[in-house]
């Protein structure tokens, strides 16, 4: 089972992470997000343990609880969902900005 750690303290490593989790089970892996651009963590991160049910205990016992001094928010992973929609736009490659019929705004190859 796939589990979210929220608000974590910012120097919390991926090996706190998983001490604070394998005193309920097997870990199969814990890591804390970090920010590509900084380094810096994002204060969340994702545990995954091997048995269904020691998640739901570590789940049941973590959330709420004090982990490097903070409070921590312990849920079940959802799937990410599918972002679309529109709404966010972008650059589509197969048009050009500017000009308009006749001023030389599509390419002959």
């Amino acid at each position: 089972m796939n589990i979210f750690v929220a608000k974590l303290n910012p120097n919390t490593s991926d090996y706190e992470l998983e001490e604070a989790f394998s005193q309920f089970g097997g870990v199969k892996s814990a890591k804390v997000i970090m920010d590509r651009e900084t380094g810096n963590s994002k204060c969340f991160g994702f545990v995954e343990m091997f048995d269904d049910e020691e998640a739901k205990t570590a789940i049941e016992s973590l959330d709420e609880s004090e982990l490097d001094g903070n409070t921590i928010v312990v849920k079940e992973a959802r799937p990410k969902e599918n972002r679309g929609g529109g709404g966010r736009g972008g650059f589509n490659k197969n048009r050009r900005g500017g000009g308009g019929r006749g001023q030389g705004s599509r390419r002959s190859y």
